[in-house]
């Protein structure tokens, strides 16, 4: 039985709100919203656990995460309604808070990321405690597991080589680690261990190995097939509607994204994407089967408002 392990430094409260049309300085009274626990790896392990009811091999997912601790039971109870396996340590503050706001007229989402307050010198020390408990924690978990997926934004008060140590011990351990991050985590990551795949869009990879953005195509093909030889893994490029590209040890494969013709909601879509992948890889190790399902996920994904769903 293979056992998934997704890994959420960022995460979130994520309220949904829908709208008959947004109008800019008017007042907009929206129809209804919804509350969903979130963050980029919380809304992959909700798809693998919805993913089950079609899985020929049974599996197991379970997710580790940092709550602040003025929301969060708020969180763990919208968790529960998922049924979602979390381990979690407690900081000082609130839990980030997201907005995506709907607009079903124009058929357009806008996602509003709400930072929390800088900590204060005594929140920090209470945090720094709390993070060798974390890693504990993640360390643990990761050799327990077969797959795991490391993805989002690492809030600046956690330390600045978290990501390559967690990347080093899924490597180490001989897991399966899908890192989605960019930019100075990345790099980071790559100076010290070098993650099974690497998927992230083409405006992050572009921005992290100094690419002019917009890409052409071509070019990004060369670099990422050049690149996943060099570095012996899969990278995997997603470009909204674009086709989304991958190399593996240098060999290219590309897969068309879906038409999708009534988009309702597109938060989670690269997340929808990682958790269809994986899933998929875990069971066949076939990229270009594993492609199709991560596009196929992250199109009925778009067709929900919940964001991280494919029922």
């Amino acid at each position: 039985m293979a056992k998934f392990l997704a890994i959420c430094l960022s995460s979130t409260i994520q309220k949904t709100i829908s709208f008959e049309r947004v109008e800019l300085k008017h007042v907009n009274r929206s129809t209804h919203y919804r509350l969903d626990a979130s963050g980029k790896a919380i809304n992959s392990a909700r798809i693998l656990e919805q993913l089950k009811s079609q899985s020929e091999n049974d599996y197991t997912v379970h997710s580790i995460c940092p709550l602040g601790s003025k929301n969060a039971k708020l969180f763990l109870d919208l968790a529960k309604q998922d049924t979602l396996s979390v381990s979690f340590v407690k900081i000082p503050g609130f839990t980030r808070e997201c907005c995506t706001v709907l607009d079903k007229s124009n058929k357009t989402t806008t996602e509003l990321v709400v930072g929390e307050p800088n900590p204060s010198r005594k929140d920090l020390l209470k945090i720094k405690k709390t993070e060798e408990k974390l890693i504990k924690k993640i360390f643990g978990q990761i050799k327990k597991s077969d797959f795991v997926l490391l993805a989002g934004s690492r809030p600046d008060f956690w330390k600045s080589d978290l990501y390559p140590i967690i990347c080093e011990s899924a490597v180490k351990n001989e897991k399966t680690i899908l890192a989605d991050f960019w930019g100075k985590d990345l790099l980071a990551t790559l100076e010290k261990t070098i993650p099974s795949i690497i998927k992230i869009n083409d405006e992050e990879y572009c921005k992290t190995f100094d690419l002019d953005f917009p890409c052409d195509s071509e070019t990004l093909k060369n670099h990422i097939s050049k690149k996943s030889e060099e570095l012996k893994n899969i990278i995997i490029i997603t470009r909204g509607t674009d086709s989304t590209l991958a190399a593996d040890c240098g060999k290219l494969y590309e897969c068309a994204t879906e038409k999708i013709d009534d988009v309702v909601n597109t938060t989670a879509c690269g997340d929808s994407f990682n958790a269809g992948f994986l899933q998929e890889y875990a069971k066949s190790k076939n990229i270009e089967a594993a492609l199709k399902k991560g596009t196929w996920a992250a199109a009925r994904n778009a067709e929900k408002e919940c964001p991280g769903t494919v029922l």
